[in-house]
């Protein structure tokens, strides 16, 4: 009788992979074993089916598992096969192959579970099975056991352990699962509410009554409260009480940054946004991220003022769902789900001042004192900090802004193999990034590192993600920038290890980023429009054509340089990018005019003098303070409140207004030193005297388009360059990208965008891990296109 050892690659641990093989093994007859290990899983089976279950086995997968690879193995299977038996193993250890899945939004099975009053888990906050649940963020290590999360403290009661052994029962090995009376307990926490009184429990302010009923009176009476989620805390408020967002801006020193808003459904915000079926499929699966979606006609005040889209989600988690159970009435059933309902709740990260997001209940207590009313609060520890994704549709697929929850530790598949690298990205939105064999993976966001508090967190995170896959690094790479402090951590973590830090240029990272997701090893031209960062001749670069042909990147050409007035501070103060460009279109004399009416009150400064004698005024090439400067001589803004808000409001500004001609000789191409120059200067001068700034924001967005499909064809010198990148910040632009990429299909070229990272800097170390491989195997002698 025929015999075979299988090994299966892929996200198959914690997912109900072993029960699922165990039930197609059994339907066919066949005895063996099947297992977990560091590599995936390994199955023995023997059986006269033995063909039709490896044609089955990858097709009738459960929702959340996904097969990479079966491979058939050499060798006996030890143990032996017993006769008549088909069992599951325990798990073994060794050096990590294989990967834990992603946290994945509450099933409809344990939906209804948590609606059935009749039922064990009758409004039970931590109901998990093999279809969902937290995964990446309580887990220690490989193997996925319960023994390596934060479930390990919670012993399962006689009847979890009978359906964990019940290999019909989809709580099989599932490793996270519990119920009221084994699982992790809830309960609110006063900090400082005036709505309520309190009794003092063990010196914490512990919130009398049921948590989820007491959590729901908070947030409708006008409080915040910060809920313990999957990867971190929420701050909540009500989300059409413009009283209490505007006071939860106010503690949180957030000014205007956009909110997010969690509805039940989505006939739960028709008023408010434009939900398609490209936006409803997002919201409902698995990963649960926050949805971008173009508003109606209706704005909440204060969520996402000024911008054309706001953020939604769907109640990822139990305890999120049973806030609207809680609201509607605590309804029997799932019926209930389908109708729209009015609770709408702000859900925000609770970060305050831009730090990590807290995790800990005593972290909770200490950092969002005089932030939030109270704290809904368990005793499930959150092993790994994990911020949610947010992501948009576009016309193929979806693109991320930042990738995070529900998608971490996802692999992104490679176009070939290579030594493990660590890459450590950026400055703004950073994130890690660690090559293994075949995959690269990306960390959760880590955020900007500009405090202490953020730093320690990289740590963290570079140790978490390192233990997790096993890897010991060949190579540390990091941005060519000396003071980032990625750089800096790089340079001390390759000194400890003994291995190579690779600087890797900031715009070619953003480049390789894009060939790797899409597996292309072939010479990439790309666009790169982004902030400010610092290119391979020192100079502050953010406009650029480049040709990546296996490491190596090329400069085809670049936007004509404006001055940046005050430096980094111009980045912040888009009047000051006004005033540069007037200075550069010779309207120096304009000036005093031009701030009396676009930005009365704000008085010229040196400024005049700083453009007039090049002082503290660097030359850049960026897009991103192109449109900074449009913004200021718009009068749209003269301060920018967060990292892109002028670009945003200008792209929203444009959407609203409508389409419009691109301005007619409203650009220059010539050619410098061989780069082709991209000068915009005359798209700008007409925005100085344009008074209408909706139809400015929209003349801009369609000569800016017009203006880059050009001057591709100009800098590559020839009719059809075939397939043309585009990355850096700017590519987050809907509107650009749009008006591009149909410009450049009827003159059939494809424009090649980020589907997989985030074209921000949070992709970044993506392309810079990407980049470091190939140096490692040109240096070893390998072909360039390794990995």
């Amino acid at each position: 009788m025929t015999e075979r050892l299988i090994r299966v690659h892929g996200l198959v641990q914690g997912v109900g992979f072993r029960p699922h093989v165990w039930r197609l093994a059994r339907a066919l007859g066949l005895a063996g074993w099947v297992r977990n290990d560091a590599a995936g899983v390994i199955i023995a089976v023997r059986g006269v089916q033995l063909e039709a279950f490896l044609a089955r086995l990858p097709q009738e997968l459960p929702p959340l598992a996904r097969v990479d690879h079966v491979t058939v193995l050499a060798g006996s299977p030890e143990p032996p096969i017993v006769p008549g038996i088909f069992e599951i193993l325990e798990s073994v250890a060794g050096q990590a192959a294989t990967a834990i899945g992603p946290d994945a939004a509450i099933c409809p099975a344990c939906v209804a579970d948590i609606c059935n009053p009749a039922g064990r888990r009758w409004r039970h906050a931590f109901a998990t099975c093999t279809h969902c649940g937290p995964r990446y963020t309580v887990s220690q290590g490989i193997p996925y056991d319960r023994t390596r999360t934060s479930l390990a403290p919670f012993p399962l009661c006689p009847a979890c352990v009978a359906e964990y052994a019940d290999p019909v029962n989809r709580r099989f090995h599932a490793e996270t699962t519990c119920c009221p009376a084994c699982g992790p307990k809830l309960w609110l926490e006063a900090l400082a509410a005036p709505f309520v009184a309190v009794d003092l429990q063990k010196e914490a302010k512990i919130i009398a009554g049921d948590a989820l009923a007491e959590t729901l009176r908070l947030l409708r009476a006008g409080g915040i409260v910060a809920i313990k989620g999957l990867g971190g805390f929420h701050l909540a408020c009500d989300a059409d009480n413009t009283a209490a967002v505007a006071e939860l801006r106010r503690r949180k020193g957030r000014e205007a940054k956009p909110f997010a808003v969690m509805a039940l459904n989505a006939a739960s915000v028709a008023d408010i946004a434009v939900v398609g079926a490209a936006e409803a499929a997002l919201l409902a699966s698995a990963a649960a991220p926050i949805v971008l979606c173009a508003k109606t006609g209706r704005d909440l005040a204060g969520i996402a003022p000024e911008l054309a889209d706001i953020g939604l989600m769907l109640p990822a988690t139990p305890l999120h769902l049973l806030l609207w159970h809680e609201a509607a009435g605590r309804p029997p059933g799932t019926d209930w789900l389908a109708a729209a309902h009015p609770l709408r709740l702000v859900m925000t990260s609770a970060n305050p001042g831009g730090e990590p997001l807290v995790i800990g209940n005593a972290e909770a207590r200490q950092r969002l004192a005089g932030i939030a009313d109270a704290l809904l609060l368990h005793d499930r520890e959150i092993v790994a900090r994990c911020d949610d994704s947010l992501v948009r549709p576009l016309e193929a697929g979806s693109q991320f802004v930042r990738r995070s929850r529900g998608h971490v530790p996802v692999p992104i598949r490679l176009s070939g193999g290579g030594a493990p690298v660590l890459a450590l990205g950026g400055y703004l939105k950073n994130t890690i990034c660690v090559l293994r064999g075949e995959e690269a993976f990306l960390s959760p966001h880590v955020g900007s590192l500009d405090n202490a508090a953020t730093l320690a967190a990289l740590e963290t995170t570079v140790a978490h993600l390192l233990a997790v896959l096993e890897v010991k690094p060949a190579a540390v790479a990091h941005d060519v920038h000396p003071d980032y402090p990625s750089t800096h951590l790089a340079m001390r973590l390759a000194a400890a290890w003994g291995v190579p830090a690779l600087a890797v240029d900031h715009h070619a990272a953003h480049l390789a980023a894009i060939g790797a997701e899409h597996a292309i090893n072939s010479p990439l031209i790309g666009l790169i429009g982004d902030g400010v960062g610092l290119g391979p001749d020192g100079g502050l670069w953010g406009g650029e054509l480049l040709c990546l042909t296996g490491g190596e990147c090329t400069r085809l050409g670049h936007l004509a340089p404006l001055a940046l007035p005050g430096g980094d501070r111009a980045a912040r103060e888009p009047w000051r990018m006004a005033l540069s460009a007037l200075h550069a279109l010779g309207r120096a004399d304009d000036m005093a005019d031009f701030m009396a009416r676009r930005h009365p009150g704000r008085a010229l400064g040196p400024l005049p003098q700083m453009l007039a004698q090049r002082l503290r005024c660097p030359p850049t090439t960026s897009l991103g303070r192109v449109f900074d400067a449009a913004a200021g001589l718009l009068g749209t803004h003269a301060l920018s409140a967060y990292e892109g808000q002028p670009a945003m409001v200008l792209e929203a500004l444009a959407r609203r207004h409508g389409p419009v001609e691109a301005l007619a000789n409203g650009y220059r191409l010539h050619r410098d030193s061989g780069m082709a120059v991209l000068d915009l200067l005359p798209l700008l001068g007409w925005l100085a005297d344009c008074e209408d700034a909706a139809r400015g924001a929209a003349v801009f967005h369609a000569t800016l388009a017009e203006a880059l499909e050009n001057w591709l064809f100009f800098a590559v010198d020839r009719d059809n360059p075939g397939v043309i990148a585009f990355g850096g910040g700017c590519a987050q632009n809907v509107l650009l990208a749009s008006s591009l990429r149909a410009r450049l299909a009827r003159r059939g070229c494809r424009l090649l965008e980020a589907h997989r990272a985030p074209p921000n800097d949070g992709g970044l170390a993506l392309g810079q891990a990407w980049l470091a491989r190939q140096r490692l195997a040109k240096a070893a002698g390998a072909p360039d296109n390794a990995g």
